[in-house]
């Protein structure tokens, strides 16, 4: 029975936007690369990358090899995606310059496009920048040809909503968001298991395919206005407990200690994934514990049932939770 926490080993993917600030989260970051994104957890659709675990007793096995053999230990009652994957994609982004503005397909298009895969996905920010800024959703009254006209223009920013990226804040971001992750902000992602990405408009870079037809047909213009700051839940010892997205594909939230404190966490039947932003923590099941460090992922199978969480002084969590 597999019922103790699996850590797995990061994947390092480089982009042209990213940079080395990633290595603050531990990762090891080869010279002096542009590494953009570290996926924590991956299951990939056909021959995409798949996460290994890093230690312990399953140590140089894949997810998909996991999945395979111990479903049920690990996904409890929730099934596979529609690709017989992990239904999630959990990565650290570090925006060393803008993202591309992009937008992801919704189910409806997926369904009629073989090779794109549903893509909604959720920010923390962890770090970022004076000055620097989230785009997200479009201007009220922009229309698909209005945002043409903008893109001949190149005037698009004037048409996109954008914020302050403030550390600690979240964004939720369903298909058919426009959006862009704006240059120094490092967030913590949480998505469904896809990488399909239609670029819009790359802020004067040359040489990547741009997907201009395709993201102003996925792109949804009567999207609702950003969501007002979540209201945690504050437990008696000061820890606080805030549902940051609650989506048809997974909820997540957010733990934080002010001082040392324990927290018991259910896992109903569900996997669940741990993600330290900063401070530590540790945690316990029946068969064994993980200590959590900042930038540490942890996937707690199903088949713990229950975890102890011992969170140390100033400690933030993410947790995920897939949905059936």
């Amino acid at each position: 029975m597999i019922d103790s926490p699996l850590r797995f080993t990061p994947i390092l993917v480089p982009k042209v936007w990213g940079g080395t600030r990633l290595a603050s989260l531990g990762k090891n970051i080869p010279g002096d690369e542009q590494i953009g994104e570290s996926w924590e957890l991956a299951d990939m659709p056909g021959d995409g990358p798949c996460s290994i675990v890093a230690e312990g007793h399953h140590a140089g096995t894949t997810l998909r090899e996991l999945l395979n053999t111990n479903q049920t230990d690990i996904m409890g009652s929730v099934p596979l995606n529609a690709q017989d994957r992990f239904p999630l994609l959990i990565k650290f982004l570090d925006a060393c310059e803008n993202l591309s503005v992009q937008v992801h397909p919704d189910q409806q298009w997926a369904s009629t496009h073989p090779d794109a895969y549903l893509k909604s996905e959720a920010w923390v920010v962890v770090d970022a920048a004076a000055g620097s800024r989230i785009w997200a959703g479009v201007v009220p009254g922009t229309t698909a040809a209005s945002m043409h006209a903008a893109l001949d223009s190149d005037t698009l920013t004037e048409v996109l909503e954008w914020r302050d990226a403030i550390v600690g804040a979240s964004h939720n971001l369903p298909s058919g968001t426009c959006h862009a992750l704006g240059k120094g902000v490092l967030v913590a992602e949480v998505q469904t298991t896809s990488d399909t990405t239609f670029r819009l408009w790359d802020w004067g870079r040359q040489g990547r395919t741009m997907h201009v037809d395709e993201a102003l047909a996925c792109i949804n213009f009567d999207s609702p206005p950003p969501a007002e700051v979540p209201t945690p839940t504050i437990a008696a010892d000061g820890t606080t407990d805030t549902i940051l997205a609650e989506t048809p594909w997974f909820i997540m939230r957010r733990l934080d200690a002010v001082q040392p404190a324990t927290a018991k966490f259910p896992l109903s039947n569900a996997p669940a994934i741990i993600m330290c932003l900063h401070g530590s923590a540790h945690v316990t099941a029946i068969a064994g514990g993980t200590r959590l460090a900042p930038g540490t992922t942890l996937l707690l199978p199903a088949a713990m049932q229950e975890a102890t969480l011992e969170l140390g002084e100033r400690c933030g969590l993410v947790i995920a939770v897939p949905r059936g």
